[in-house]
């Protein structure tokens, strides 16, 4: 039984436009990072491993946007840019010293981003 979701789970996988599977990842990201919420933040064990994979999940749409080739308008581009950057130096700064008040902006970033991908005006609540 086991195989055959795992099979049908690939095969969902594979289906999602580029939009949708930006949008999943983002929300993941955002999962992880809200795994957290409510904990020590002092004494989380893995924060650094879920800001991490935050960072990897901006690095690579920052990288999109960069592209000479992305069709989107460059004003578009230039907004996720500078989102991107924001988050960086929220990470950087929740490595130092963590606070919900840093997970919470980058929770709701990539609510807001992933909502937008998926043609919705306001995020899902997750």
């Amino acid at each position: 039984m086991m195989q055959g979701a795992n099979a049908y789970a690939r095969v969902a996988r594979s289906a999602l436009t580029p939009r949708e599977a930006e949008a999943a990842v983002l929300l993941k990201a955002a999962g992880r990072l809200q795994a957290f919420s409510g904990q020590d933040l002092s004494s989380s064990a893995g924060l650094n491993e879920a800001l991490m994979f935050n960072q990897k999940v901006w690095a690579i749409l920052a990288g999109a946007v960069a592209d000479p080739a992305n069709p989107l308008p460059d004003e578009i581009r230039q907004n996720v840019t500078n989102i991107a950057v924001f988050v960086f130096r929220t990470i950087i700064d929740a490595m130092i010293e963590p606070s919900a008040r840093k997970l919470d902006a980058l929770i709701s970033l990539n609510h807001h981003l992933a909502a937008g991908l998926q043609g919705s005006p306001v995020p899902s609540a997750t």
